[in-house]
């Protein structure tokens, strides 16, 4: 398929939606929109059963690159003005798809809790389950968070959740600074981001802040931070993230998890159907 994104006039007169867009992603994502870019504010669009043969093609933009990342479609295009923008996928009142097309600068004059459409942990059926690690020696409890835990021998990570079929879809690795800077000495860290960057989703979490990197005691300043440059360029897939204190850590691992099981339900919803109304 070629990698260009078109414009068209959309042929139907009672249209509310007059313009046509042909996204290079996947198949190809074929849409109504209500305007043909986001200028001044979000464009609403409608999926487009089939784009038409003889389509009346305004625009005609070579693609520099065009990725679904969950819920999202980040599109940029080859010219100098009016070329990176991003369609969002959600659900709107009564569970009809809302495909939203936008910029940053108009994403961020929208409404709070209008910027990043998706699902809250909140919006998940029942109780969070957390899946820990039978060797996790003390594992976090989650007693303050609405999340239930059980215990399960992971391939990778601490802490993990799973999908409706049963499928790890995000896992963390926990550590604290005297396990990041063993595991950065030894070499491990390497074997374990690999495994972590397998899954769908993952991330490490380190009970502690940067700085107490740059200051350890048993290695030279600078040593440890330019390991963990090394590996985090390496296994980008997998974030690093530090925290001041175990309680942070925790909060953080149960909302990062949370919020990996919505995208991917809500991610399983909106690509699942066409509902083009």
């Amino acid at each position: 398929m070629s990698r260009r994104f078109l414009v068209a006039r959309n042929p139907d007169p009672a249209s509310t939606l007059p313009y046509l867009l042909l996204v290079p992603v996947g198949d190809g994502l074929a849409l109504k929109a209500r305007d043909s870019w986001p200028r001044t504010s979000r464009v609403y669009c409608h999926r487009l059963d089939e784009w038409p043969a003889d389509a009346d093609i305004i625009e005609d933009v070579p693609v520099l690159e065009c990725h679904r990342r969950g819920v999202a479609v980040d599109l940029v295009l080859d010219r100098k003005r009016e070329y990176r923008s991003q369609f969002v996928f959600t659900r709107m009142a009564g569970g009809r798809e809302g495909i939203f097309w936008q910029t940053r600068k108009v994403a961020s004059t929208a409404r709070p809790g209008a910027r990043i459409p998706g699902r809250r942990i909140s919006d998940l059926p029942g109780t969070l389950t957390i899946l820990v690690d039978t060797r996790e020696r003390y594992p976090y409890r989650f007693a303050k968070q609405q999340a239930e835990t059980e215990r399960l021998a992971l391939v990778a990570g601490d802490y993990a959740v799973r999908d409706a079929e049963s499928t790890i879809v995000a896992a963390v690795e926990r550590k604290t600074i005297g396990d990041l800077a063993g595991s950065l000495n030894d070499g491990s860290l390497a074997f374990e981001l690999a495994k972590l960057s397998s899954l769908p989703r993952s991330a490490l979490v380190v009970e502690d802040r940067y700085a107490a990197l740059l200051k350890h005691a048993h290695a030279p300043t600078g040593y440890l931070p330019d390991l963990l440059a090394r590996v985090q360029v390496r296994y980008p897939e997998t974030p690093i993230v530090f925290l001041e204190t175990r309680s942070l850590a925790e909060e953080w691992t149960y909302r990062w998890l949370g919020a990996v099981l919505a995208e991917h339900t809500a991610e399983g919803d909106t690509w699942g159907d066409h509902d083009d109304g």
